[in-house]
């Protein structure tokens, strides 16, 4: 961008800031209505969005960030209602409008991302038709152009192949690409205010960056106003001209997005910053060794020289100790109906997981991380290849060895909200797997579910509490308190932290490397979020549309990446550049 563009952009964004706001709220309190009595939620919230205006909520699962939003658009959970306090829209007072009115509005003049992908799509309606019914609902297309539109939406979201896509169902879609298609139903109808939850929390850096973009240029173009609601405190100050802090219920700072973030003044948003993980941290297990290029022995922690790894070739990752796991010439095809060609979903994947340490997997959405994972649990079989856990291939295990194999190899889904059985309890649901394998006395096990509940930072209050009235967060803490239940030597972590606020991916972080340390566990990582990667890897493998393009230990692939595609990751990282306080 020359400077004459650059000059452009900033006047019509100050012209865009003069105005009067689009949404303002003042004294905002939300209630809720429990089994315990009234729970406050929401307390006194003020803010304002102008148009043109990017505004980003950050704070801890059930600091209020999601029912503060959800409170502006008439969309609260049963048992809630808004107890106080004004919300206008363009003026208008919104706060307790009828329902009809508040239809109007939505989609319209408010659209809506939502977080959780699975469990806001219609899994037996094509998503093509699930975005046309947006645009048809709001006369914002005809039954002769509406395809045409629909493509256009779901090209605009970053979605490859919109017109194949939009024939398909919510399950024929990986977690990101779902996560695109309700991007695409949010900004559909061009709304002039768009709130934003948690919209990238599925994505990969790369998509992540395409979807910004597109939202900052409807910012720009259209003076279409977003309010984002995020953990990920570097996309925060790289996307939001303010920020706003929440903490049980209430705004503790707010102002200048960099300002906050690179010099925070309460204690609350200081510990927010200090837990934002960095790719220029170092590995989380201070123990963590790398080999040295030259003799090959293990380096320990903050004594190992900066890019001293050995740079291997994809599959080729091993330990002194031993591989826990070896896969080789791993392959996935899937017949596509209609088409003349098969979808190779992973092609020829050879790498090892050598015990007690840990191995991640990265790439873009679709790139076959979580495929090549399914397959280790034998969820699915694989089309050829091989794959052998402590020796032994996992294809010839008899019926007895498999259930052993699984209380060794345990998960830790991307989609809390699917794996976890909405009709039980979370009590229920963390036993589940003792009493199935038949775990010590009821006792025992209820000792081990409150001792589970402690270490992923959940309050025993939760015990009687059902998936459905816990946040996103709190639902994938449930489902990794549930997977360390058995203690197993392996662990598949596939997104295990992208739906969890900074403070508490901090927590589980810490958690699973104190696990490794104590137990000799083994992890088996994916994730889009290479800050978290660096964080807890020992090893990274690189795979891009179903092969590995690059294997090494992290600390060579963090420093000296050779491969374009992982340099083009890496540049992607939102905040990367700014200078956050740590």
């Amino acid at each position: 961008m020359n400077a004459r563009d650059d000059g452009a952009m900033r006047a019509v964004k100050e012209k865009q800031m003069s105005t009067e706001p689009l949404l303002s709220v003042q004294g905002l309190a939300v209630d809720f209505a429990t089994m315990d009595g009234v729970v406050h939620a929401v307390e006194g919230v003020d803010l304002e969005i102008r148009p043109g205006e990017t505004v980003a909520i950050v704070g801890e699962s059930g600091s209020g960030k999601s029912t503060t939003a959800m409170a502006i658009i008439g969309l609260l959970a049963g048992g809630g209602r808004v107890a106080s306090g004004s919300i206008r829209l363009d003026g208008k007072e919104i706060a307790h409008a009828p329902e009809h009115e508040l239809r109007t509005i939505r989609g319209r003049d408010i659209g809506l991302v939502p977080q959780d992908p699975m469990s806001n799509l219609n899994p037996v309606a094509k998503i093509g038709t699930q975005v046309a019914e947006t645009l048809l609902a709001h006369g914002l297309a005809t039954r002769q152009n509406v395809q045409a539109k629909v493509v256009e939406a779901l090209s605009a979201a970053g979605l490859p192949d919109p017109e194949r896509r939009a024939k398909q169902y919510p399950h024929e879609f990986s977690g990101g690409m779902r996560q695109r298609a309700l991007i695409a139903i949010g900004l559909a109808c061009k709304p002039r205010l768009l709130i934003a939850d948690e919209p990238t929390s599925a994505l990969d850096v790369t998509v992540q960056q395409t979807i910004l973009d597109q939202i900052g240029q409807m910012t720009r173009e259209l003076g279409t106003a977003v309010l984002l609601i995020t953990h990920d405190l570097g996309l925060a100050a790289e996307r939001a001209e303010r920020v706003i802090v929440m903490h049980r219920g209430k705004v503790v700072e707010q102002g200048d997005a960099r300002q906050i973030l690179e010099d925070p003044q309460h204690p609350y948003t200081q510990s927010l910053v200090k837990a934002a993980p960095s790719v220029a941290a170092a590995r989380l297990r201070p123990e963590a060794f790398v080999k040295d290029a030259s003799t090959g022995s293990a380096t320990q922690g903050e004594d190992a020289p900066t890019g001293s790894a050995t740079h291997r070739e994809p599959g080729s990752l091993s330990s002194s100790k031993g591989n826990i796991v070896e896969i080789e010439h791993l392959t996935k095809v899937y017949p596509v109906r209609g088409r003349g060609e098969d979808f190779v979903a992973v092609d020829d994947v050879s790498l090892a997981i050598p015990r007690g340490e840990t191995v991640a997997i990265v790439g873009e959405s679709g790139s076959g991380k979580t495929t090549t994972a399914r397959m280790l649990l034998k969820v699915i079989e694989p089309t050829s290849g091989l794959i052998r856990y402590e020796g032994k291939d996992i294809s010839s295990l008899t019926r007895a060895e498999t259930k052993d194999f699984r209380q060794q190899v345990q998960p830790i889904f991307q989609d809390p909200y699917s794996s976890l059985n909405p009709m039980f309890t979370i009590e229920r649901l963390i036993a589940e797997p003792l009493e199935f394998y038949k775990r010590g006395s009821s006792a025992d096990r209820r000792k081990r579910v409150r001792q589970l509940l402690d270490d992923v930072a959940l309050p025993q209050s939760m015990l009687r509490r059902y998936p459905s009235e816990l946040s996103g967060g709190q639902r994938q803490r449930v489902a990794i308190a549930r997977a360390l239940a058995l203690s197993p030597a392996l662990i598949v972590c596939d997104e295990p932290v992208s739906a969890l606020d900074v403070l508490v991916q901090d927590q589980i972080l810490t958690l699973l490397g104190d696990l490794q340390r104590e137990y000799g566990l083994s992890y088996l990582f994916i994730s889009h979020d290479l800050a978290v990667v660096r964080l807890i890897s020992d090893y990274v493998c690189v795979m891009k549309d179903g092969r590995l393009v690059e294997a090494a230990s992290s600390e060579e692939i963090f420093t000296n990446p050779r491969d374009p595609y992982t340099r083009r990751l890496l540049a992607s990282i939102p905040g990367n550049e700014l200078n956050i306080a740590s």
